[in-house]
Order: structure tokens, then C-alpha cells, then sequence
């Protein structure tokens, strides 16, 4: 069931969750259309140093504080424990031209039951993130899953980018899942949130997470 052949209603079975670190610029606008989705709208500030809680919280949103930055697997599981609602659809806080209807493409196959989980990719929002996700699908922070069975994966809240864990759990459980297009969405780039070296360095320490991921498993 496409989002097109589906009505945009709230609901309570569901709930948006968003980890954010300093997106204070972005999370209310991301925040203002979770809120037209669901009724449940969850951010997680990790440890941000700017005003992230504030503006989620003024848009709308139950906001959980952690004291510290601890990564997204953290404050992705502090959103997780904020919420009983039965799906859950996971947004990055930085994410620009998203809109209801692409958080309906993300949950009807998982709500019909056909997909244990959907993964969104940028199509069209902007050349650098468009290809930036396409090359590396399986690191999209956009799903929508079970709540429960997001709270199976091993070590996810101790993962500072959770998607390879996410990753191991689909195939190790042989979970349904598939990529679904998100038109028109994209990201702010790191580099120009922070500046081109603060963003490049911050850049840099999120891929040598992710691809250590698999050493660091194997030595636990």
C-alpha cells in the first residue's frame, strides 16, 4: 500500500523518534512535520550543547535530555525507552524538504505487515546527499520497524552509529526489508553545519565507527 492509496491520519500506535547533537538550526522544522504524522513525537538530545532540547521542545516534541554525548545508539535507546507505541519511525534531525506523506511511505509496508523494515534514500533532494546515501543505503537513519524489535538488536544503545548493528540483527534474523525512495529529502551536510574542517574531522570519525564495526564485534 503506497502512501498514495493511503490517508494521512495520526496515530497513536505510532511514534517518531529523532536523535539530535546540536541540531537546534533543523530539529524543530523536522519535528513540525513528525507531529503531523503521529501524535508521539520523541528527541532525544545527545548531550547537545546548543539550544537542540529547547527548539524540539517548542515544536511540539517530548524531548529526553542525556547529560552527555554518547553517540545516536544511546540516544536512539533513550527514545526507545521514552515511548510504548507499537511502530516506530526513526528521522536524522537534520534532514530538510521531508514531508508527512514521506513518513507514510515509510510505514505503510512495515504497518501492513510485508516488511519487518523499511529503509529511506534520498532521491532528488540535492547531488552531495543524494549520493552520499545511495553509495551507502544500509547507513540511512530514515526506518520505520517494530519497536520491539528494534529493542532485539544487541549492543544498540552502545554503538555510536547504530545502523551496523541494525544491519547484523536483519540479517541474523532474517528479517524482511527493503529500500523505499524518499523524494525531494536531504541532509545538511556536516561540513557546512560546522564549518569544512570541523565537519570533514566529524565526518571522518563517524566512517572509522562505522567501518570498525565489524572488528570491534568480533573482539567483544
Amino acid at each position: 500500500m503506497s502512501a498514495a492509496h493511503s490517508p494521512l491520519h495520526p496515530s497513536a500506535l505510532v511514534a517518531v523518534l529523532i536523535p539530535a547533537f546540536n541540531e537546534q538550526e533543523t530539529v524543530a522544522a523536522v519535528v513540525g512535520v513528525a507531529r503531523q504524522f503521529a501524535q508521539e513525537v520523541v528527541v532525544a538530545s545527545d548531550g547537545s550543547s546548543d539550544g537542540t532540547a529547547q527548539a524540539a521542545r517548542q515544536a511540539g516534541a517530548v524531548v529526553v535530555e542525556l547529560p552527555e554525548n554518547g553517540g545516536k545508539g544511546a540516544a536512539l535507546r533513550a527514545a526507545l525507552n521514552a515511548t510504548q507505541a507499537e511502530f516506530v519511525l526513526l528521522l536524522d534531525a537534520d534532514l530538510t524538504g521531508l514531508s508527512a506523506a514521506h513518513l507514510q511511505t515509510l510505514l505503510d509496508p512495515v504497518q501492513a505487515g510485508t516488511l519487518d523494515m523499511s529503509i529511506g534514500v534520498f532521491e532528488g533532494g540535492g547531488f552531495v546527499t543524494d549520493w552520499g546515501n545511495k553509495l551507502t543505503p544500509h547507513l540511512s537513519g530514515q526506518r520505520a520497524c517494530r519497536r520491539d524489535w528494534l529493542l532485539g538488536v544487541p549492543g544498540l544503545g552502545e554503538e555510536r552509529w547504530p545502523e551496523p548493528a541494525i544491519t547484523r540483527h536483519l540479517k541474523v534474523t532474517g528479517a524482511r526489508w527493503a529500500y523505499v525512495d524518499l523524494p525531494n529529502v536531504a541532509q545538511v551536510v556536516k561540513e557546512k553545519k560546522r564549518g569544512f574542517w570541523r565537519g570533514a574531522a566529524a565526518r571522518t570519525r563517524m566512517y572509522v565507527s562505522l567501518l570498525t564495526y565489524r572488528v570491534r564485534r568480533r573482539k567483544s
